[in-house]
């Protein structure tokens, strides 16, 4: 039997989302392991003043592409984009692309779906079913299509403890929903969108649960794959440790945190963190993509990946390794010292809500105002607590995914392709990821220069020093305003103080006797 990179040679592969997060990657390790795939057909669509070409080129320059430029200075060659929009009927594709795409794709990778958990429903809706549905009709005309693969999510089915490798029953029929939204204001949608999704915490994980449901009774005689990855967190080792290109979930999460900004977070400490590297998803999405092709498996195969039932690590834990690798490796400009603390307890989360992060923001607006600036810390904070909210939900209880399909698949892997193509979670080594992780956020996503990390921590040492002045200032104002001015208080202050001062002397007094 042929091996993964060997099956990909000689053929085209469609991509959807491929200028997104999961999709960079793909494109890249398909060009780096595969060298021989015939082509790669990326939809682009034109975005914030960038022609489709121009945001292709951007994708192009990126550092994640250094290894594959290092290989063959002209992978871009194999790159073809494809105008086309997701919300449009058809998805915008000429008749001309059909005609190309229809009669020499072998391969469909469907990435692209809109990952905003607050998204209007109807939104939603366009982009991860509707959407989905178009693309299943137009795989359908593929002459020579081998395979479609589905990224979907591992939290498509929250409302539920234990998640098995199948497709559950939708919350309500897609067609229907489709329909009756049509002709529903937005408003009204907005109004029925909490008793639509029901038990789950947002339009996301319902639309895709609903995306899931519209590939299986789409699919007709396709040979379909869905992969389930979980929180998707910066690469593991590949192109290379701790690459990572956006703010989303838990990285502006680590970012915050490592800027100062972030001191409270309502989590569970012993919940546990199901974080899954990108490119550990990406290698079992291409090694799902060649068992779909060869084995052509009689119905839908369902990839649960995650890491929780098999190598877990927990949010307490994230939060130390977190905190101490950016007091090692501190980011530029931080607005306080990396301090920052996890509670499920929601009285005590409010109250540092208040006290550590409300507080200092007003003292730092009032301070920019003071000085001519415009005020700006209050609404980083108030952006800060609505993702923060969003992802309440997921860092407070725990799941049970089955993988039994994940192991199958690695179980029919050569140990080539075992080694290239590494999905084994087994080996992650949790401290080591998340350290690289952080510094990944620190050089990709700020763009911050390592070189720098003296003058950063020159700046934390100042931090530390403000911060104590302000506390010795606070105590004698304290003292000031409240213990010199009340006989009772000054009594009360002096037998605490009486107390510890006995306490010391017992205390050395039973040190000197022991020696």
């Amino acid at each position: 039997m042929a091996s993964i990179s060997e099956w990909y040679a000689g053929k085209n592969v469609l991509i959807t989302g491929a200028t997104g997060f999961m999709g960079k990657v793909l494109v890249e390790k398909l060009l780096r392991s595969c060298p021989e795939v015939n082509a790669l057909y990326i939809l682009v669509r034109p975005k914030a003043g960038q022609s489709m070409s121009e945001r292709v080129q951007d994708m192009m320059k990126s550092k994640l592409f250094d290894r594959v430029r290092e290989d063959n200075p002209e992978f871009h060659q194999k790159i073809i984009p494809i105008s086309s929009e997701l919300t449009q009927p058809g998805l915008a594709i000429s008749p001309e692309d059909v005609q190309t795409l229809t009669s020499c794709i072998n391969i469909v990778f469907h990435c692209a779906a809109t990952i905003r958990f607050d998204e209007p429903l109807k939104h939603a809706l366009q982009l991860n079913v509707i959407a989905t549905q178009q693309l299943l009709s137009l795989a359908q005309q593929m002459k020579h299509l081998q395979a479609f693969i589905h990224i979907s999510t591992a939290y498509a089915n929250c409302n539920r403890r234990h998640i098995d490798e199948v497709i559950y029953p939708p919350p309500v029929e897609p067609k229907k929903l489709i329909d009756s939204l049509e002709w529903m204001d937005d408003n009204i949608i907005l109004d029925i969108t909490p008793r639509l999704i029901g038990d789950r915490p947002n339009t996301y994980t319902y639309t895709k649960a609903l995306a899931e449901c519209v590939v299986q009774q789409e699919s007709g005689k396709l040979n379909i794959g869905i992969i389930r990855p979980s929180i998707v967190g910066a690469s593991w080792q590949e192109p290379f440790p701790g690459w990572i290109d956006n703010f989303n979930g838990p990285s502006g999460v680590f970012i915050a945190a490592g800027k100062g900004i972030l001191r409270t977070m309502r989590a569970s400490n012993d919940a546990v963190a199901d974080l899954i590297p990108v490119d550990v998803v990406i290698n079992l999405t291409l090694a799902a993509g060649w068992y779909t092709a060869v084995h052509r498996p009689k119905t839908a195969l369902v990839y649960n990946c995650t890491t929780g039932g098999i190598n877990p690590f927990h949010w307490g834990e994230i939060e130390h390794h977190v905190m101490s690798t950016f007091k090692r490796n501190p980011l530029e400009q931080a607005f306080r010292r990396p301090n920052a603390n996890i509670t499920s307890n929601y009285l005590i989360n409010q109250y540092w809500i208040l006290v550590s992060h409300k507080f200092p923001a007003l003292l730092y607006d009032l301070f920019l105002r003071l000085t001519g600036q415009k005020p700006q810390m209050m609404r980083i904070f108030n952006r800060l607590h609505k993702a923060i909210g969003l992802l309440e939900y997921f860092s407070s209880q725990d799941w049970e995914w089955n993988s039994d399909n994940m192991n199958m698949l690695m179980s029919h892997l050569s140990a080539e392709d075992r080694k290239t193509f590494n999905f084994d979670v087994r080996q992650l080594n949790w401290p080591e990821y998340i350290e690289n992780y952080c510094i990944g956020t620190k050089k990709y996503v700020l763009n911050e220069d390592m070189s720098d990390i003296p003058a950063a921590r020159q700046h934390l040492r100042k931090l530390r020093n403000i911060r104590y002045t302000f506390n010795t200032v606070l105590l004698v104002f304290i003292w000031r305003v409240f213990i010199a001015r009340s006989q009772m208080a000054r009594n009360i202050w002096y037998f605490v103080v009486s107390l510890c001062f006995k306490f010391l002397s017992y205390f050395r007094a039973s040190s000197t006797l022991t020696q």
